[in-house]
């Protein structure tokens, strides 16, 4: 199920908006966590960063075959040989990947899907006990210069509520503010 209002601009356009080794700090993605899966790669703008930082493999889970394709050139160009795409349609069959296999779980700009505690039950069940679920969203703003329509576009509130649906538990106390145009969270396992 391809996610509704979720066309990709230009790369170097999506880059801009984003400092990802900041962004991924933030949400506690450390060199100690070994796998880990990105739910809708795009062309790899955290993949590619999370795989310099994870000692493992970082799953990149995407329905667009394109999107896979740039990202496994990123991550070639890089040298960087823990990078595995994966092509399905993770919320409607779900990743493919083993119950409780990955320490962290990245849920960057896609919960706008139609079925977002679907998506992040997925996450849920791939997540080892323990294990981190790291959220980011674009602002509830209208100004910014990207994301999905406001009337589709989730706010903090209603991130947490669905992660927590789905089973995780907010591991810090706060929405993390992403300037200039995100917000994000970490959750956890237990």
């Amino acid at each position: 199920m391809k996610i509704h209002d979720s066309g990709m601009p230009e790369v170097e356009l999506w880059e801009s908006f984003f400092n990802q080794e900041l962004i991924l700090s933030k949400l506690q993605l450390t060199p100690d966590m070994k796998d880990m899966a990105e739910f809708g790669c795009g062309y790899g703008t955290f993949t590619i960063p999370a795989a310099r930082i994870v000692r493992g493999t970082v799953y990149a889970l995407d329905i667009e075959q394109e999107m896979l394709d740039i990202t496994n050139a990123y991550a070639r160009k890089e040298n960087l040989s823990n990078v595995k795409c994966i092509l399905t349609d993770f919320i409607s069959i779900g990743s493919g990947l083993p119950d409780d296999s990955v320490d962290y779980a990245m849920v960057f700009n896609i919960l706008h899907a139609e079925k977002p505690v679907d998506l992040l039950k997925e996450a849920y069940r791939i997540v080892k006990i323990g294990g981190t679920l790291g959220i980011i969203h674009w602002n509830y703003d209208s100004t910014t210069p990207r994301g999905p329509a406001m009337h589709i576009r989730p706010k903090p509130d209603q991130c947490r509520l669905w992660a927590e649906q789905a089973g995780f538990t907010l591991s810090i106390d706060e929405i993390v503010d992403l300037p200039p145009y995100h917000y994000g969270m970490t959750l956890v396992k237990n």
